[in-house]
This record gives C-alpha cells, structure tokens and sequence, in this order.
C-alpha cells in the first residue's frame, strides 16, 4: 500500500507549494477536477481520483470521491487488523493527509443575480464528508482546511520525518469540524432566509446555528477578571465593526468594542454629517451640521465632562481638519471609527499627548443599517430579536392644543432618533446650535423617569430653555414631563400609551407646550 495524500481545493492560495512538500516527502498525490489540472499544469506529479478507484467522475461532478476507496482510505484504522486486512483485500491505500475546502458557497450567495439552482449546486457533499472522516480518524490522519495550516504541516512533515505528529493532527480535526459546522450552518440560514421568503412566518428557526470566527483574543472583558475574545459573523458586510482596519492605536478592549458599536449604530442614523460621542454605552454628545468640524464642536458642547475618554463616531470620511479640530479641543479620545480616514487626519492625531494610544478604526465603506438578529445569553439559554433598526420617523400624532412649529418639529425627529440608542429609562433633550442641531442633556437608565428628567435638564443647564424633549416610552405621571417644562422645554414626544396619558397631557397643555405622540416604544435594556 502506498501513503497518499488526497487534494482537493476550491481556493487554490498556496495549493502548489503544499504538493510539491508532500511529493519532497513521499506522498502520491490524488486530487480532483481544477486542483487535479492546476497540479499537471504546475508540474506536480498527481493522480487522478477517478483513476484510483476507477469509478468515473458522474452527474456534473456531483459523484467523484463518495468512493470506499476514499472513505477507506480515511477512515481505516491503522492499528486494527481488521480494518488493515480489508484495505489490503479491496485495494485500499492509507490516506495520511487531506487538504479540502468547500465550494464557496457564502461568495455564491454574494454573487448579483444568482438563482436558487446556482446556489443549491454550490452546496458541497463530497467535501464535507472527506473531511468529517479524515477529522474522526485524527489519529491517524491529517485533515487541512484552511491553507494558512499549510506552512505549519510542512514544517511538521520536515520535523517528524515525514509524519504529522498527534497533537497537529488534533488541533486540525478540531478546527475541521467547526469548518464544516460553520459551512452548514451557512446553508441552514440560507434554507430558512428562503422559506420565509416564500412563505412567510417567523423569522425565527426551530434550531438556531451560530457560527462566528475569531478575530482576536481581548486582553480582558468589562473588567481584569473576565478573558473575553473578539468573533466575527462571516456573513456580515465587508464594512462593519468586525471587519474594520485599526489604523492607530493600542489594542481594543471588550469595552471599546462595545461602545464602539453603539456609537456607529447611532451615527447611522443620520443622512447628514453626524457625530455621536459614547460613554459607557449611553451617548453623551450627538450632533448633524453642514461640516464634519462643526458637527463634532456641538457633539462635545453636550456633554464636555462626559465626553473625556469617550468613543467618537462619524459617519463621513475622518478629515484632517476635524483632527486638529479633536486635538484642539483638549479633550482625551479613546476611540474613532469612521468609514474612512484621510492620511493627515492620523497624522494630526498624533500631535496629541494620547495621539499614540487612540485606536481609529476604519470601515471600508459605510455599513448597512439592517442588522442580523440580536442574540443575548440569559441563563440555561439565549433570546434572540430582530434589531430596532433604523425607520422611518412615524407619524406624529398632535395630542396638545398646540402642535410643533417647523423648527420643534425638526428637532423632535432628530431627538427621536437619539432616544433609541439610550438606555431606559431614556430622555433626551436636543437644541439648535448655530446650523448644528445636537443633544442638550440625556438621562439614561435610571429606575424612575423622572430621575431621568432631572438628570437631562441637569445636564442641558441653560439649554434646556427652548429645548424638545424625546422619551423612549410614555411617561407614567405628569411629574416628569412638569420638570421638563419648568426648565423651558417647549414640545415633547413619546411613545403615548400610558392609563395617565390625560394627565401628562393637561400639564403640558397648562405649560402651552406642544406634545405629539408616536405610538412606537424605543426601550434599550
């Protein structure tokens, strides 16, 4: 019997090099279809699967390895004597090494105007179960399926005399099986994108399947004691936080990456040019002006204090003069994420005492305002929702004598906005700042509403005179939205829906300021 090693690849990246090592070290080479030609052509002696078990390729390619002279191959055990018995009897030679990676079926899914028959031929048999058998007989065979391993199987190859020694072999079944998990877990999604696309029904499958890869080991979670790590979903857009490039700067901790994530979703919301500044998940600066310098002046006009440290969105190109203007304002930045950075922003950004530790990351793009499903761990299981993502402002229903001027009613939708992205209990205050519109004070996630009043009009001080007000949802007494009024808010809106909406709504009416109701609730827990 012969060693061999079967290849069999739908990404060729450093397929060559690979055979050529495994021929330097004893191995006939089987393979299939393009890897088999780009082998010949490359000069690699290999065989042909269809040579070997003299069964013809079939069906489109659809019957090539689904053979027992591969699967026994795979699967046999060395070091029983029955399995080595059957192997000599039928013809079978020890696979060692199998290097496959599956039809693309994620980029198909990409691909402008695919049909369903595309899509389905795309999906992978043969492959998947060449390596679910060379990954459960890992002691025996190594299994490879991301061409970065190539290298580290070479020099296992040069190290232990041609053989891949147990522990490699393990680590590869391992990250095998959750390469196929993923690619399953792919086409379940697909399968379930596609029924309720047909026939509607829940968004949600009787079996969730999550498969995210790793990005990066965080040094630590919320705090010392948490290990935490960093996981990408390989089916998110290119531009997105998971697939953003750092550009500057330390290495971002759990917290970053969560603030991070909360500042974009917000500044997402805005066509025009925005900036939001997070602290601690909750934003405390949120302003839209004609420039991208004037937008960040009035996001910090918010909420200074707060804004020390914090995380710093936008959703147009980072500019240089916006860097000079981030610099000049003395104020500490942790973090900027926008969808590109001009050179000479990075570069003005260094001037700054914390120039070098500022982590700026860049989109590649300006990412989608649809989100996945949102998944959140809760004892013994997870819950899962689809996102508040972004709507168009409702229609607002006037329950006060007097309705919104022009002006209010801007500032209400802009507020509106805001209020979503705040913890609840939320209030948030918003103002006009020269052209700018931007936050005056913001309440969150205190256990009473009106504590959540006290603290916007703390926050907004002078002005709050003039302001609107937006609450994620209804106020239960009219105490909060007195408070509000007694410090020169002016018009309201929220969800309604409260048994003391008449109330609310008379001591607005005493105040002649405007309410107006959405009849849509914002909680963020």
């Amino acid at each position: 019997m012969r060693k061999r090693a079967l290849i069999s690849v739908s990404d060729k990246t450093g397929v060559v090099e690979f055979a050529k090592g495994m021929v330097r070290h004893g191995f006939a080479l089987l393979s299939t279809g393009g890897t088999y030609r780009a082998l010949r052509e490359a000069g690699v002696p290999v065989e042909e699967v269809a040579a070997y078990t003299g069964f013809p390729e079939m069906m489109d390619g659809r019957v090539k390895t689904l053979h027992p002279k591969v699967h026994g191959g795979l699967l046999g055990r060395r070091d029983h004597a029955s399995d080595t018995a059957a192997m000599r009897a039928h013809g079978i030679d020890p696979i060692e090494i199998v290097a496959v990676n599956l039809y693309p079926f994620r980029a198909t899914l990409q691909r402008p105007g695919v049909d369903r028959a595309t899509i389905v031929e795309n999906i992978d048999i043969g492959g998947p179960s060449m390596v679910r058998s060379a990954a459960k007989n890992h002691a025996h065979v190594a299994v490879v399926v991301d061409p970065a391993d190539y290298p580290r199987v070479l020099a296992a190859l040069d190290e232990h005399a041609g053989r891949v020694p147990p522990e490699l072999r393990r680590r590869l079944a391992g990250k095998a099986f959750a390469h196929t998990a993923g690619y399953d877990t792919a086409i379940a999604a697909w399968f379930e994108r596609d029924r309720v696309r047909e026939e509607g029904g829940s968004a949600f499958p009787a079996v969730l399947n999550v498969a995210v890869e790793k990005v990066q080991d965080l040094r630590y979670g919320e705090n010392p004691h948490q290990a935490a790590a960093f996981y990408r979903d390989p089916d998110a857009p290119a531009a997105s936080l998971a697939g953003a490039r750092q550009l500057l700067g330390k290495e971002l901790s759990y917290n970053n990456i969560l603030d991070l994530d909360a500042a974009l979703r917000l500044v997402l919301e805005f066509p025009g040019s925005a900036c939001v500044i997070v602290k601690h998940n909750n934003p405390c600066g949120v302003s839209v002006a004609e420039t991208q310098e004037e937008a960040f002046r009035a996001a910090l006009a918010g909420d200074p204090v707060s804004a020390y440290g914090g995380i710093l969105a936008l959703n147009r190109t980072l500019g240089t003069a916006t860097a000079h203007a981030i610099v000049k304002s003395g104020t500490f930045v942790e973090a900027i994420v926008a969808p590109e950075v001009e050179p000479g922003a990075l570069a003005a950004l260094q001037e700054a005492k914390w120039g070098q530790n500022v982590r700026v990351l860049a989109l590649g793009g300006l990412p989608e305002r649809t989100l996945p499903v949102e998944l959140r761990t809760v004892s013994g299981g997870l819950l899962a929702q689809t996102p508040d993502v972004a709507l168009p402002m409702p229609p607002l229903r006037t329950v006060t004598r007097r309705g919104p001027d022009a002006e209010e009613e801007r500032l209400l939708g802009f507020a509106w906005k805001v209020a979503k992205h705040v913890k609840s209990n939320a209030i948030v205050l918003v103002c006009a700042d020269g052209a700018a519109v931007r936050v005056a004070g913001v309440g969150a996630g205190q256990m009473s509403r009106v504590d959540s009043v006290h603290i916007a009009v703390r926050k907004a001080g002078a002005h709050a005179r003039g302001a609107v007000l937006a609450s994620d949802a209804f106020f239960p007494f009219a105490d909060g939205l007195q408070a509000a009024v007694e410090a020169g808010v002016t018009a309201v809106v929220q969800p309604g829906g409260s048994k003391r909406d008449p109330e609310v709504i008379a001591a607005a009416d005493a105040a002649g300021a405007a309410m107006v109701f959405t009849d849509v609730r914002h909680f963020r827990h």
